[in-house]
């Protein structure tokens, strides 16, 4: 691990859907299941993975466009994933990373599209909330690709944007990272593959979290 005189960055912001837990699979089930219920058009696994990332209310009028009401999808959504019982894991691998990082004096933040709620509630259960110093939610600043989370961070660090990087698994998050001056490292296990992520020029892209800290 790099010790503090050869740090490249001082603060590492990650996503956490598809960067630090696997909850792509049980993301997709559930807009179907909503689609379902509602008797609306069912979105493909790729078309769910195309939004996630961005906030609940602008995923709505993405996936479902020929229904107005959004609240009652978005309230109908969150219905089915309390209720579900899909496997959702940490990424192997990623609490040693989170630990070794915190370890090593890393300021280690989140900039996520859930809602305060819902972070704060897988932070609790996987028990990672104690090694992050600071997060910001979809319901706290203005979806990504917005860079409004990033730098809302950057001023609570009062960290430079060049001593920052932002992980993460989609193209809203590399796109968030790229609109805010900040370097970024895409992870092609998420929502979106290499293929997908390499246009927006992340510093690196890897295919396993053991990976990530090679580039710090």
């Amino acid at each position: 691990m790099l010790n503090s005189k050869e740090k490249a960055f001082d603060l590492i912001i990650f996503d956490w859907d598809g960067t630090l837990m696997d909850t792509v699979g049980k993301i997709v089930s559930c807009m179907q299941s909503v689609a379902q219920e509602l008797m609306l058009p069912v979105p493909t696994e790729q078309q769910v993975r195309d939004v996630i990332g961005l906030s609940l209310p602008n995923i709505m009028p993405i996936l479902f466009s020929q229904h107005h009401d959004h609240q009652q999808i978005i309230d109908c959504y969150r219905r089915h994933h309390l209720a579900s019982d899909y496997p959702t894991p940490l990424f192997d691998g990623v609490e040693e990373l989170i630990k070794q990082l915190h370890e090593a004096g890393y300021l280690l933040a989140i900039a996520t599209g859930k809602a305060r709620e819902g972070l704060d509630r897988v932070l609790e259960l996987t028990g990672l909330g104690q090694y992050f110093h600071a997060s910001r939610c979809a319901s706290d600043a203005q979806s990504k690709p917005h860079p409004e989370m990033l730098h809302a961070l950057l001023g609570y660090f009062d960290v430079a944007a060049n001593k920052a990087i932002m992980v993460g698994d989609s193209i809203h998050d590399l796109t968030m990272a790229n609109n805010a001056k900040m370097a970024s490292i895409g992870v092609s296990y998420g929502a979106h593959d290499e293929v997908t992520l390499s246009p927006l020029k992340p510093l690196a892209i890897v295919d396993r979290v053991s990976a990530i800290r090679d580039y710090l």
